[in-house]
């Protein structure tokens, strides 16, 4: 019998975590006959006692395991670390605040058994968003379709089922500078779309800031793409070649007229543009210097305080 993992980062989310186990054991005892289930809850650094509910579930529920992390080391690795233990044939990654509707998998499942290895879910509304918050995500993802060398898939984030040959491809792939959305596509393999409707949060706020959302935009631009390099390099050719072409005309003025050209305003808006393009062009370059200077430390992506694994290895060969 096949294992299918389900894979839960978490953070600070205590009153999230009952609800959730509640529809999971739900959708494993739908499959009882069919497949065994792997509940994998990685703990991202939580303050609350998310983790302590989890170990206190755990106690009367086998399926349950947990990778319990030294710190909060961001959601990104926290998906690695799931995806480094997780032990599944299939792995199914989702939040822990049921905003991925439990009630979709399996629909993922069916495509999984159809033949398709990374089924992915589209979100095709969200209860509870604002029509500036729908307007950003749409900016947001046409921008980065146009500085990603990878195909960009409009809402589609990490709710998604993914075969064992996927995972492994993943696992692969160390850089702790990580933005997994583009590494889904990245690494190929059939593709198949299962639209959903996102929930509210079932209890609780986002831990989603405008600070981690625009980290989160500026990473995902810059993670496996040379463009905003080249961008900045075409830019600044065609702001000099302007800004000669203007020296060549206020030159000829005043050769021919033999008046001096009055522009001081001119000047220093000139001045201030150009300085904040450069400055803009040196930001984009020490992004990518940052991340250089990370990934050459060669440090592990994250670290692990506790591994909790009570599952049997009864199942059939996954390697």
């Amino acid at each position: 019998m096949k294992l299918i993992t389900i894979c839960i980062p978490m953070y600070n989310e205590s009153d999230n975590i009952l609800a959730l186990h509640k529809e999971l054991t739900k959708l494993a005892d739908f499959y009882d006959t069919r497949y065994k289930f792997e509940f994998l809850f990685i703990n991202d650094g939580s303050l609350d006692d998310s983790l302590d509910i989890v170990r206190q579930i755990a106690k009367d529920d086998k399926r349950i395991n947990f990778v319990d992390l030294s710190r909060n080391f961001g959601k990104e690795l926290a998906m690695l670390a799931g995806f480094d233990h997780a032990k599944g044939d299939a792995v199914i990654t989702m939040d822990a605040d049921l905003q991925h509707p439990p009630e979709i998998i399996p629909s993922m499942i069916t495509e999984w058994e159809n033949g398709y290895d990374d089924v992915y879910g589209k979100r095709i509304a969200r209860k509870g968003e604002s029509f500036f918050k729908k307007l950003g995500s749409k900016v947001y993802y046409k921008i980065l379709g146009m500085f990603s060398k990878v195909p960009v898939l409009p809402a589609v984030g990490d709710f998604r089922l993914l075969d064992r040959k996927c995972v492994n491809s993943i696992i692969r792939l160390r850089e702790s500078q990580r933005y997994t959305k583009s590494m889904y596509m990245w690494i190929g393999f059939e593709k198949k779309e299962v639209q959903f409707t996102s929930n509210e949060r079932y209890s609780g706020k986002t831990k989603w800031r405008l600070k981690h959302l625009i980290k989160l935009a500026v990473n995902g631009m810059i993670s496996d793409s040379t463009k905003p390099l080249h961008f900045s390099f075409y830019s600044g050719l065609i702001i000099s070649l302007i800004s000669f072409i203007y020296m060549i005309y206020i030159f000829v003025k005043t050769i021919v007229t033999g008046s001096s050209t009055p522009g001081f305003p001119t000047l220093t808006i000139l001045i201030l543009f150009l300085s904040g393009t450069q400055l803009i062009f040196l930001g984009v370059m020490g992004e990518y210097i940052g991340k250089i200077y990370t990934e050459v430390k060669n440090r592990p992506p994250y670290l692990i305080q506790e591994y909790f694994d009570q599952i049997e290895d009864d199942y059939e060969d996954i390697t």
